[in-house]
């Protein structure tokens, strides 16, 4: 025989109900309906994503506040330019292993092909160093070539591998170099030295003005200067006496051999040095119309490698 349990009382079984709900879980509220992605729910203003996070300032950073940024190469540009006085004895080598020997106190060396140690090296036995680029002619070995628009280039320039610049688009040609000043810049150099701002005088492809000119080398101005660098005005020289006072020092090749010098006399009076050098005249030749115009001259082979043969 099954025993069965015998029916509770009515009393009892409503406290036993009771008991049990009490101690069941609470029902769970019904889901509140899904936004559509992109538009706020009913009844708020929250979005629905949440706004990206936003870092503090670096001004508002304590380490910052209280010391100040550490300085760095790119705070320069708040420096006082440097600018070599006139009869300051220079080494001009653009090819080849620098050599780093040679007792003078201003150097002129490719910016691409050397690195921060060599104008590290060159610092520390006291010598200011030039950087060389070109401002004026597209050159296929360099490796930014390839950031330079096909309707930048126009003919050739007489050299391997390079072509003239239209320098009319100052606007496109303007971010290009600013690239070029700041590997200077951040390599340690103490200035530039812009090739080939004279343009407009040769047959480039494009009808360049000596106003377009001027526009040009005047930016080439600012952007070295805007970065602390000095900047040296490369031939040009029938606009010296427009630019004389925009550009730090001068650098010319052969005023000798072709008798016009004198222009640069101005750069002399504005108390700026003029790195001046000949390849076919020997020093007996030149050396007496540098002296008495006070230029920087020197001898050199065409290929500009370490030899030198000062006044």
């Amino acid at each position: 025989m099954i025993r069965r349990t015998a029916p509770l009382p009515l009393a009892g079984a409503a406290l036993l109900a009771a008991l049990l709900a009490s101690c069941a879980p609470p029902p769970e509220p019904p889901a509140p309906p899904e936004p559509t992605i992109g538009v706020p729910a009913a009844g708020t203003r929250t979005p629905v994503a949440p706004p990206p996070s936003r870092s503090p300032s670096r001004s508002a950073s304590p380490s910052a506040s209280a010391t100040g940024p550490r300085p760095t190469a790119k705070s320069r540009a708040k420096q006082a330019v440097w600018r070599p006085e006139p009869g300051t004895a220079w080494q001009w080598q653009l090819d080849g292993r620098v050599d780093t020997g040679v007792d003078v106190p201003v150097y002129d060396i490719d910016g691409f092909n050397n690195d921060a140690s060599v104008v590290a090296e060159l610092h520390r036995a006291g010598r200011k160093v030039i950087c060389y680029v070109n401002a004026g002619s597209w050159e296929s070995y360099r490796p930014d070539a390839a950031a330079f628009p096909r309707g930048l280039l126009g003919d050739a320039n007489g050299w391997r591998g390079e072509r003239w610049l239209d320098v009319r688009r100052v606007e496109v040609l303007r971010p290009l170099m600013a690239k070029r000043f700041d590997m200077c810049r951040d390599k340690g150099f103490d200035g530039v030295e812009a090739d080939l701002l004279d343009g407009y005088t040769a047959d480039t492809g494009f009808p360049l003005t000596g106003a377009h000119q001027l526009a040009y080398n005047r930016m080439i101005a600012e952007l070295a200067h805007e970065r602390g660098l000095a900047v040296g005005l490369k031939n040009d020289l029938e606009q010296i006496p427009q630019l004389v006072g925009v550009f730090d020092f001068a650098v010319n090749e052969e005023c000798a051999e072709y008798d016009s010098c004198a222009p640069l006399a101005a750069f002399v009076r504005a108390g700026k040095a003029v790195f001046h050098a000949e390849y076919a005249l020997s020093t007996e030749e030149f050396c007496g119309t540098a002296k008495r115009l006070g230029l920087s001259s020197i001898r050199k082979k065409s290929d500009l490698g370490v030899w030198r043969e000062s006044c």
